[in-house]
């Protein structure tokens, strides 16, 4: 009974009793507890964010300043885009491409003022070989239509005894407009197309876009605007009524004969060698036949080419015989010279 008790009590003893128990080396029974941090470290929260505690934050330089409280405005992000003031600022876009040189007074800077007329950089445009090529090709072509201009007045002038003196005239100015020196920046280029009644009414529709736009569409090659614009004059003799879309685009100017001493002055310097007394009575029987009613009245045109005429067969006394012969140089109708015969009783 006794030794019952006494194991008993060292059961009791063992139970009650705190023993620590050892691995051997190189054993782990993963019985150590995870290393706690420092209080001062920074710790992960539950939720993801990372307390950083005070110490920590004058160590890396941290601050923490108290921000001032207040209502502030709602802000609201809007589509859109930043556009330049047309009434402070411009645009300039050269009208072909290559590469920018300063101007007369180097290049402008942002927020310089300018004023009309100022050049503010020079645009060298910028070539391939292909396109270069095609430059020189031209030259020579311009080159060759200028020897052949030449060679052709030289001629003219040859034979100035037989050939009208127009033709000379006209091919004088064909050279000179060949050779002569190009245009300067200031001058303002002139665009003339005479008798515009005597055209195509598809011709009007071309002109519209000519005077509108100052540009010219052509279906293979494309739009091809004018570097310049130039100053436009039409003229018309009336032969038909121009549109009305042509008429709104232009300034109206009616050109009468001149007076007799006018269209004199302007005969005798065309056609030098007629005399004055000569000149005098074309005048006076071009002035009669203009007031009849006739299909095409004789112009100035017609004026000069009868007194050439008249110079040519010597004949130097206007009387009814010289007009009866030389009466289709001005009149071009049969009705008309029928007219004129019996108005002025040449027969």
């Amino acid at each position: 009974m006794k030794l019952s008790v006494l194991f008993a009590a060292l059961a009791l003893v063992s139970a009650s009793a705190s023993w620590n128990a050892f691995a051997g080396e190189g054993h782990d029974h993963g019985d150590e507890g995870p290393v706690v941090a420092g209080g001062n470290g920074p710790q992960r929260q539950a939720d993801g964010s990372v307390f950083l505690p005070k110490p920590a934050q004058r160590q890396i330089g941290v601050r923490t300043l108290v921000t001032e409280a207040g209502e502030l405005p709602r802000t609201t992000a809007l589509a859109g885009k930043v556009v330049m003031d047309p009434n402070a600022g411009g645009k300039v876009q050269a009208m072909v491409a290559g590469r920018l040189e300063a101007g007369p007074q180097g290049l402008p800077s942002v927020g310089q003022a300018v004023k009309k007329g100022d050049v503010l950089a020079y645009v060298s445009p910028s070539t391939d070989q292909i396109e270069r090529s095609n430059q020189m090709a031209q030259l020579a072509e311009l080159h060759a239509a200028r020897a052949l201009v030449e060679k052709r007045l030289a001629r003219l002038k040859e034979l100035a005894d037989t050939v009208p003196r127009k033709e000379i005239e006209a091919a004088e100015s064909d050279a000179s407009a060949a050779s002569g020196p190009a245009a300067p920046e200031s001058a303002v280029p002139l665009l003339a197309n005479a008798s515009v009644d005597k055209t195509d009414i598809e011709v009007e529709g071309l002109l519209l876009e000519v005077l509108s736009d100052f540009q010219v569409t052509i279906p293979e090659l494309g739009t091809i605007t004018a570097v310049r614009r130039p100053l436009v004059l039409l003229t018309s003799n009336a032969t038909r009524e121009l549109s009305e879309a042509i008429k709104r685009r232009c300034l109206f100017l009616y050109i009468d004969y001149p007076d007799a001493q006018r269209e004199k002055e302007i005969l005798l310097s065309r056609v030098p060698e007629a005399d004055e007394a000569l000149a005098t009575a074309i005048v006076e029987v071009i002035g009669r036949l203009r007031m009849m009613e006739l299909k095409k009245a004789p112009s100035i045109a017609e004026t000069i080419d009868w007194a050439r005429t008249l110079v040519a067969l010597q004949i130097g006394t206007l009387d009814a015989a010289a007009i009866d012969q030389t009466l289709g140089v001005i009149l071009k109708h049969a009705s008309d010279q029928a007219r004129a015969i019996k108005e002025l009783r040449l027969r």
